[in-house]
């Protein structure tokens, strides 16, 4: 399937908009996405995310650009929540280009957590690490 049509997810707090995939609808799949990462529960992410690829065939980085909570994007808010383990699992999944793409403010990863003064926290140095 199309990474640009698995990438094309929009959302709010998760209230995902999606094209149609095959054998379902992955809003549904991906509907409290944001309250795990924000209560760092890495087995719930990972097993959702298995969910979600075996249903859908889409992988964190296909969908990670169309999920936002409260406007942020997954990493962000995994950094704002202090949510180390999720956190540091999403940025190993991501590729090392998208990581340092910009979001959609147009800030990347690296400049929004310099802009918020979240340097010294354990998820920038994995996402330093990283890049």
């Amino acid at each position: 399937m199309n990474k640009l049509l698995k990438a094309s997810l929009i959302a709010a707090t998760v209230t995902v908009a999606t094209p149609s995939f095959a054998g379902g609808d992955i809003n549904s799949a991906l509907a409290n996405i944001c309250s795990i990462v924000k209560t760092n529960d890495k087995s719930a992410l990972r097993s959702k995310m298995k969910r979600v690829e075996a249903d859908f065939g889409a992988k964190l980085r296909d969908v990670y650009n169309g999920v936002t909570c409260g406007g942020e994007s997954l990493i962000r808010t995994a950094m704002l929540s202090e949510a180390v383990d999720t956190g540091t699992f999403m940025i190993k999944k991501m590729t090392k280009r998208a990581l340092t793409q910009p979001e959609q403010d147009g800030k990347t990863l690296s400049a929004w957590v310099t802009e918020k003064g979240l340097d010294g926290s354990p998820l920038a140095a994995v996402l330093k690490e990283r890049i």
